[in-house]
């Protein structure tokens, strides 16, 4: 399980462009956030906040609005994989720097220009698209069976009483 972060500060958007001695997406650019903790399994927010602090230096109370966008499932060799994408604003743009990667403002423009993993890229290309939302979105990875390359199908998240 993962958390992750979309950070805006007026019209760019946080990114990290992860290390070369990363296991995971080397070279690429990514968004800040990480593993949940054991003990951060059924709150995942707190595991962004950490995160984030961990990658950047920013506190809790440097970010408005930090809400749940879109929790993503993909099956991985038959693990089960579930990343908690978040957004939020920054009210600061110095950051510290980490061994994770190289820490940058993309203008959101030329956000879509960089190599990133497909997961995260098909959540910006949705959020790009449509917006934030008064809910979130379940987004399920798959193998789109006419043309064979991977897809995102996504669908609302709300309570199923209204």
């Amino acid at each position: 399980m993962m958390a992750a972060a979309m950070l805006f500060h007026e019209d760019k958007l946080l990114m990290m462009k992860r290390s070369m001695s990363r296991t995971l997406n080397p070279g690429m650019w990514a968004a800040v956030g990480g593993h949940l903790e054991p003990e951060e399994l059924s709150r995942p927010r707190d595991a962004c906040l950490r995160e984030i602090a961990e990658e950047t230096g920013f506190a809790e109370t440097d970010i408005e609005q930090l809400t749940l966008r879109y929790v993503l499932l993909r099956n991985n060799q038959g693990e089960l994989r579930q990343q908690f994408i978040y957004s939020g604003i920054a009210k600061r743009t110095d950051f510290v720097d980490t061994d994770e990667g190289e820490l940058h403002w993309i203008p959101v423009a030329r956000v879509l220009d960089r190599d990133i993993p497909y997961i995260f890229r098909a959540a910006l290309e949705h959020y790009f698209r449509e917006g934030p939302r008064d809910h979130a979105w379940v987004g399920t990875a798959n193998r789109d069976t006419a043309t064979g390359y991977p897809r995102v199908d996504w669908v609302p998240l709300t309570d199923p009483r209204y």
